[in-house]
């Protein structure tokens, strides 16, 4: 029929058959002193649909493991195998594990030695636990005894993989991916982001994080090198960058902060673009990064898009202005990616805010990179998208020139005293002392004004500086309401991807009181 030669069901998994018949000789993973050219990488995750098959019985597959090999071959053997991929968290709890494997109904757990305690934990909380195979020999047992097999879709929009929340605001729900999305998703990151067959990735980005942002096919359909790294150890990735000529990596601007102010961080003999979500990077983490020689981007996006939906797509007249202005406007999150729908900041009733850069909406998403829904739950889905559009749940203006900022999580503004205040505001500034090396700002209670802002706040090794001395700074800087009323030294707790966890900071603040913002 002379209509099937003009179409095709996208699949992020066909980047791998693309790579090893363009590619196949070059390497494709690197991960310790194991190292895999394109040719080898296809055959493996071919054997391994094989072997997962007749095992998975048509249901999921879950993977708990850090970023080695095993869980990126997952990404292409999973679906080959014609069953949805279920990349779990590796810092979560046993029952946190057990949940998830129940809800999606996994039929088999692959899983890095690392966790064997935590899987038998997990297995014994289940009234019908997987069948477990463990990396390594039992896994390449697996591999070499299995015909290849290679499944592809014929609905493009057939369940790809189901993604987990970090469920801080209860149970974690199941975000679906289709093949369409996470097809269109990794082109994007690929032109976003430079990739090319020269390009070299460190995975600084957890693969069980959204698919790692999609790059996991993204990489490979650039047939460009993996360097898996199981743990972010800023010395080994210093390392890693020199040694392996590393050209590409992710994180949060956790993630960045470490880089920069390492004991091995000194400036690059080659430029290495590194993109950046979960938080908006501040202005001075921005310049640091600029010194040693990172091209940072700043992409934003959730779970629930596929990862970034958003880049601050960066325009070349902007080179001429000066460095406090390039940094401002690199925080910004931006505009839709290049298969994204334009994105939307809404008001309450649904209407798009002026674009003056002061009106506050919330940041509204659709297109082909947002989830097919809620696995299992039609009425999370429906809550999520009341109109077609997708709510963030964050807050955000759009600038004359369209570029979208973020403002706050609808949960994190601050209303003290009938005035709101942005904690990003406030955090970026209190960023910018050179004493600071991390900071959250949280409202907590206060007798006369509700709630007021204080900060949270982690200094570099060998600085000091007082709580005092940063509200001054604050309050030289923002209007006075604005400033912390406290600031809290120490540690901040974050989630596996680098967040800072503010949530967990607000329970202890409010801890037997009611906040009536939230």
């Amino acid at each position: 029929m002379t209509g099937d030669l003009s179409f095709e069901p996208l699949t992020p998994v066909s980047y791998l058959d693309r790579a090893a018949a363009a590619h196949g000789s070059r390497t494709a993973v690197v991960d310790g002193e194991h190292r895999w050219t394109y040719t080898q990488l296809h055959d493996r995750c071919r054997r391994l649909a094989g072997g997962l098959a007749g095992l998975a019985e048509g249901r999921p597959v879950a993977v708990l493991a850090p970023n080695t090999h095993v869980l990126l071959e997952a990404n292409f053997g999973v679906p080959w195998a014609g069953v949805p991929l279920v990349a779990v968290n590796t810092r979560l709890s046993a029952r946190e594990v057990a949940y998830i494997l129940e809800h999606c109904g996994a039929r088999v757990l692959v899983h890095d030695p690392a966790f064997d305690e935590l899987v038998e934990q997990a297995r014994g909380e289940l009234a019908e636990p997987p069948v477990v195979i463990r990396a390594g020999e039992e896994y390449e047992k697996l591999l070499a005894g299995a015909d290849p097999t290679a499944r592809t879709p014929a609905d493009e929009r057939a369940l790809l993989s189901i993604n987990y929340t970090s469920g801080t605001t209860g149970r974690p729900k199941g975000v679906m991916y289709h093949h369409r999305g996470a097809y269109l998703q990794a082109l994007a990151m690929v032109a976003h982001t430079g990739l090319s067959p020269s390009a070299v990735h460190l995975w600084t980005l957890p693969m069980f994080h959204c698919n790692g942002w999609c790059f996991p096919w993204a990489v490979t359909a650039a047939a460009a090198t993996h360097v898996c790294l199981p743990k972010v150890d800023p010395g080994e990735v210093w390392r890693l960058l020199r040694e392996e000529g590393v050209t590409h990596l992710e994180g949060a601007p956790t993630v960045l902060s470490m880089l920069a102010y390492a004991e091995q961080a000194a400036p690059l003999e080659h430029a290495v673009h590194v993109a950046t979500g979960g938080a908006p990077p501040t202005p001075a983490i921005l310049r640091r990064m600029g010194e040693l020689g990172f091209d940072v981007t700043h992409l934003y996006g959730l779970t629930e898009t596929f990862g970034p939906a958003m880049i601050c797509d960066w325009r070349p007249e902007w080179n001429a202005l000066a460095a406090d202005e390039q940094a401002r406007l690199k925080a910004r999150q931006g505009v839709g990616n290049m298969i994204s729908c334009q994105v939307r900041v809404v008001a309450d009733d649904g209407t798009d805010v002026p674009a003056d850069g002061e009106s506050v909406g919330q940041i509204a998403l659709r297109g082909n990179n947002v989830m097919l829904g809620y696995f299992r739950d039609e009425e999370a889905t429906r809550q999520a998208a009341p109109d077609g559009w997708f709510r963030t749940g964050d807050l955000g203006v759009r600038h004359p020139d369209g570029y979208v900022e973020l403002r706050d999580r609808s949960k994190d503004v601050i209303i003290s005293g009938g005035e709101n205040i942005a904690s990003v505001e406030v955090e970026q500034v209190i960023a910018e002392h050179p004493a600071v090396f991390e900071v959250a700002v949280i409202a907590v209670p206060d007798d006369h004004w509700g709630e007021v802002p204080a900060a949270y706040v982690t200094v570099h090794d060998g600085a000091s500086v007082s709580g005092q001395e940063l509200i001054a700074h604050v309050r030289e800087r923002l209007a006075h309401f604005k400033a912390p009323k406290s600031v809290v030294f120490g540690e901040l707790p974050k989630t596996s991807t680098g967040k800072i966890q503010k949530y967990v900071l607000r329970e202890r603040a409010w801890h037997g009181r009611r906040r009536g913002a939230d």
